[in-house]
């Protein structure tokens, strides 16, 4: 990894989830979500400081006892429906006011909590050298595809496949397809500041296993990931 380079890890961890009720401090191996990120990032030494984003005190709480710096997040960027690009928008603007600028941008989400050092340390490798990139995502297998057994269903009730174009007959037969992870996200704070969404711009992906890679949204995603942890543990 390039030395010169300024990098600023960050977690965004709002208080308010719905789909599972504290998500971002529920535990894993007696270890709260959100501090699993920032764990992770303090063992990565070219990593120069760590930061959380969060509307909530409880939050706030917990980050700063496992040595990350709080910003306070705003209540119009704390709903629901709120951006999550307009929140790395802010933090990276409240940073730079008080920390001068940096070069490389950090997103280590609390709902991954699987991830090892190496994979992020990939990721930002993979990033700083490749110099045609803007932002750098993360991916795992999808387990259903979009070609072959994802539906909508009409203003009737009736059933529609997505893919209306080609038929596949059978699983084996349909493009290879993955899910987006929360692993790591990695790019820039003059692209973030500059675009308006993670499709704006060159976007590689890297794929890590679904072991790793696991997203926890609501609780058979927790519970799975709890079996995980206590399977390699």
């Amino acid at each position: 990894m390039d030395n010169k380079k300024r990098i600023f890890a960050f977690i965004f961890a709002r208080g308010g989830s719905k789909g599972l009720i504290n998500k971002n401090i529920l535990p894993i191996g007696g270890v709260p979500l959100v501090a699993r990120s920032i764990n992770i990032a303090k063992e990565i030494e070219n990593i120069e400081k760590i930061f959380l984003s969060t509307d909530s005190n409880e939050i706030a709480d917990i980050g700063s006892s496992f040595g990350a710096e709080i910003i306070p997040r705003p209540d119009y960027l704390s709903q629901d429906n709120s951006p999550e690009w307009e929140a790395w928008r802010h933090a990276i603007n409240v940073v730079k006011d008080k920390y001068g600028s940096f070069d490389i941008f950090l997103s280590l989400p609390a709902t991954s909590p699987l991830r090892e050092i190496e994979d992020v340390q990939r990721c930002l490798d993979e990033f700083i050298y490749d110099n045609n990139s803007d932002i750098l995502i993360t991916m795992m297998p999808s387990k259903k595809s979009p070609w072959f057994n994802i539906i909508t269903i009409d203003k009737d009730g009736y059933a529609n496949l997505i893919n209306q174009g080609e038929k596949f007959s059978c699983r084996q037969q349909v493009p290879k397809s993955y899910e987006i992870s929360t692993l790591a996200y990695v790019s820039t704070p003059f692209h973030i500041n500059n675009v308006t969404s993670i499709w704006d711009g060159r976007v590689k992906a890297i794929e890590f296993p679904y072991e790793r890679a696991i997203d926890i949204d609501d609780r058979f995603d927790y519970a799975m990931a709890c079996q995980i942890w206590n399977e390699n543990n």
